[in-house]
């Protein structure tokens, strides 16, 4: 279980986001176990042994096949979150999605990780716009997009009832 070599390493000021590796399996585990995380990402909760067949997929379709990118993300050495770009039906183009560890919290780092991965988005994809899908009561991620650029695009609704807003951000025209 080797990372794909398109995925690359970004590194902000305080953040190495890295292709996850084998022993990140652990962490991996308990960020998305995490019921303040979990609240915010996916359909509900997962038992752990889903969480380690989800960080498999990584390794055995995501890197192997190169569908898009995947990191592991690391402050003072320690792997504290989870982000990614990929294309998604409900955008209709590429989505940032991305999870910090409360303990994080609080600090800048959401912004410094978001800003990242956009960057990637416009520079090395070349993307004209990146999207984001975000629960409604999730208040402290769509502050953050929206601080970022992002705008409210509209809103999906849920199978549980529940919305979701979907954000984008356009890439600034050349000078």
């Amino acid at each position: 279980m080797r990372p794909t070599p398109g995925t690359p390493r970004l590194r902000t000021r305080r953040l190495c986001l890295d292709p996850y590796v084998p022993g990140d399996e652990d962490g991996f585990v308990a960020l998305f176990g995490d019921p303040r995380v979990h609240r915010w990402m996916g359909d509900g909760t997962s038992s752990e042994d889903a969480d380690r067949a989800l960080l498999g997929r990584i390794f055995s379709k995501v890197y192997a096949r190169r569908l898009f990118d995947v990191w592991a993300v690391r402050y003072e050495g320690r792997l504290v979150g989870h982000a990614e770009i990929k294309p998604t039906e409900e955008s209709g183009g590429h989505e940032l999605v991305y999870a910090l560890h409360p303990d994080t919290w609080g600090r800048g780092l959401g912004r410094e990780l978001a800003g990242a991965i956009v960057a990637h988005g416009f520079g090395t994809l070349g993307l004209a716009e990146v999207h984001a899908t975000v629960a409604a009561p999730n208040e402290a991620s769509l502050a953050l997009l929206h601080r970022l650029g992002f705008v409210h695009v509209r809103d999906l609704s849920e199978d549980d009832g529940s919305t979701t807003r979907l954000l984008t951000l356009h890439a600034a025209p050349p000078s």
